[in-house]
């Protein structure tokens, strides 16, 4: 028996391992999957040919005469994923809407739309049946049936607790919301995950570029809140009940200046953009965030104020990259990731952090583990949350779901 599920082990890394590798590099030939998969040409051609018979791939002509002399050997035939033998309808949820996303099984973003939904106020109860039935009705739009749909991935900012997929807090959806994942899977009758957007920031990287970002590493979002997303030793980290890597609300300093989170003294209390704003205008420490919202044209105005020497301002940067640089080396003290990245709308003015977030490195962190990781600083991408929802949820299908001979039937695809 033993010995059965070891083979059935090795045969569902194998399937997995070509999918994962069509979905990486394309259209190819068996002989370039074998290279790329370090798989025997048997067992490359045994698997392409379940994969073909389960209609999760489809072929090809590869036109090579220019590889040939002319008129001898036969086109190569190539495999590729079949698009249509799934879909993907994430879900990325702001505040008072949510943003659809309709990929295929190729990867292929088929469309992207933005519709209002209440998610605080006296309508936020009714957040989940309104999102099933846009949802439903989005891919009906399309024809597109929901046994076609394996699982629905929902990124959301904030504390997701997975055991019970109840969102712990969250600073643009109320907690009256309620859990989402078990519901919404209820409504529709497919599988949801739900995890933090920052987190999928941290997936689109890794998607993007797994060697670079394939180790342990780490993606601080810096704007209207502080969000991290983490990975270790090449796997996405979110702690045993999903609300790992915190990071805009570690304490920085006790008893410091409100945070939106409702204590004090937050690394966000002093980074976040009403942070700044509170502290170069003078408002009290304890000014609720939620009463402060600076927009980015009030923002680039503190930049220039900085920028041409004005001593207040500046003085507000350097405290935001102080607390920064302190945080950070609390993080690299702790994990010794081999990179940290830098995005979101307050990298604009990560010149006028630098001084400050650098002192904060060298007093928190010992000089020679300080340099061991690379930091860079990203400008930001609108599509990054968009990216990391649908290349998280495709990767479960590869691995987890289409990995195994025994998942649901797919369709032929249409002619």
């Amino acid at each position: 028996m033993q010995s059965k599920a070891d083979t059935e082990l090795v045969r569902r890394q194998n399937r997995g391992l070509v999918l994962e590798a069509l979905r990486r590099e394309g259209m190819m030939a068996r002989v370039e999957l074998g290279r790329i998969t370090g798989l025997s040409p048997a067992t490359i051609s045994a698997i392409t040919a379940d994969l073909l018979t389960e209609n999760l791939i489809v072929t090809a002509a590869i036109d090579d005469k220019a590889e040939r002399p002319i008129g001898r050997g036969r086109p190569r035939v190539a495999l590729s994923l079949n698009a249509e033998a799934a879909y993907v309808p994430g879900v990325k949820i702001s505040l008072n809407s949510v943003t659809l996303l309709l990929a295929d099984y190729s990867g292929h973003l088929v469309e992207t739309s933005r519709h209002p939904i209440p998610t605080v106020g006296p309508e936020a109860p009714e957040f989940v049946p309104r999102l099933a039935a846009l949802i439903r009705d989005e891919l009906g739009k399309r024809g597109i049936p929901l046994r076609q749909v394996p699982v629905i991935p929902v990124a959301i900012p904030g504390v997701v607790d997975r055991t019970t997929g109840r969102l712990v807090w969250s600073p643009t959806v109320s907690v009256d919301v309620g859990a989402v994942p078990g519901p919404l899977s209820e409504a529709l009758g497919v599988p949801v995950s739900m995890t933090n957007d920052v987190d999928m920031m941290a997936q689109a990287l890794n998607s993007r570029d797994p060697k670079r970002f394939g180790g342990t590493f780490a993606i601080i979002f810096i704007a209207y809140g502080i969000g991290m997303g983490l990975y270790i030793n090449g796997r996405l980290f979110s702690g045993a009940f999903g609300s790992g890597a915190e990071f805009g609300h570690t304490n920085h300093i006790p008893g410091g200046p409100l945070c939106r989170c409702g204590r004090r003294g937050c690394v966000e209390a002093y980074v976040a953009d009403y942070a700044i704003y509170r502290s170069v205008e003078r408002l009290p420490p304890d000014e609720p965030p939620a009463d402060i919202d600076p927009d980015a044209d009030t923002m680039a105005k503190l930049e220039a104020r900085a920028r041409s020497g004005e001593d207040r301002v500046r003085a507000a940067y350097h405290q935001a990259g102080l607390a920064l640089g302190y945080g950070l080396s609390r993080l690299m003290g702790i994990i010794n990731p081999e990179r940290v990245v830098l995005t979101g709308r307050g990298v604009a003015a990560f010149d006028l952090m630098r001084e400050g977030f650098q002192a904060g490195i060298d007093e928190g962190l010992v000089a020679e583990i300080g340099r061991m990781t690379e930091i860079e600083v990203l400008s930001p991408e609108d599509d990054l949350v968009d990216v990391g929802i649908l290349a998280g949820a495709l990767q479960r299908l590869d691995r987890e779901v289409f990995a195994s001979s025994d998942h649901e039937p797919v369709a032929p695809r249409r002619r």
